[in-house]
């Protein structure tokens, strides 16, 4: 009796020593699966760095234009009888320009135009220096710095440009402009015209200019434009 009683006690306290053991390594392994947890949450949280965008700007320059701008041209002309107009509308078609015809507030007749009667108005005028100055219906551009070349037409007489381009003349500054005269005569040549205007105007670059026929050709202007080389 007393050996089965020894017996049993024995078996409970390897029982019992069996059970802690087991809580023990319940336990343990508990405590390593939340620390492994643990370290993962830690090590798999992203570690976020300032992107290329955020930290550097890119700064581009505004590319400069090399190239120099090229201003605008105008052909300005005096027309009594239309060769002249002629002429100007040729060289503006070929060369894209703006025109400006010069009008007097008085205009001239077939009778005013007459050279061979004394009493007309262009004989009296050239005869008298002081009748010469006339008045223009308009003789400025609004936006005359925009130009840079400015071809000036007029027929000759009496070996000079018609007068009424003078009121142009002295009433614009061509400064930093380059002046290219044109006339039209049935004989006249250019003579001294262009120096003159030039003279008067006192600035400005003034080409040599040229002399046109009466029945003046689009291929000839095309011809003396080519030659220009502008």
């Amino acid at each position: 009796m007393k050996k089965l009683v020894s017996l049993f006690l024995g078996l409970s306290m390897i029982l019992a020593l069996t059970a802690c053991s087991s809580n023990s390594n319940t336990n343990s392994t508990a405590d390593t699966q939340s620390e492994s947890e643990s370290t993962e949450a830690v090590t798999e949280t992203p570690t976020e760095e300032p992107t290329e965008s955020t930290t550097e700007t890119d700064t581009e320059e505004p590319s400069e234009d090399t190239e120099p701008k090229e201003g605008k041209t105008l052909v300005v002309y005096y027309s009594a009888t239309g060769n002249t107009e002629e002429a100007a509308s040729y060289i503006a078609a070929a060369t894209g320009a703006d025109t400006l015809e010069l009008v007097p507030v008085e205009p001239y007749t077939d009778e005013d135009l007459n050279y061979n009667d004394d009493s007309s108005r262009v004989v009296y005028e050239h005869d008298n220096p002081d009748a010469r100055t006339v008045e223009l219906v308009e003789s400025t551009v609004s936006d005359w710095e925009s130009y840079d070349t400015v071809f000036i037409g007029y027929p000759i007489w009496w070996g000079i440009a018609a007068w009424p381009v003078d009121g142009f003349i002295a009433a614009n500054d061509f400064t930093g402009k380059t002046v290219i005269p044109f006339c039209t005569s049935a004989s006249s040549g250019l003579g001294e015209s262009g120096e003159l205007l030039a003279e008067a105007a006192g600035t400005g670059n003034w080409l040599e200019g040229i002399r046109f026929s009466s029945n003046v050709s689009e291929t000839d202007v095309q011809t003396w434009l080519e030659g220009l080389e502008l």
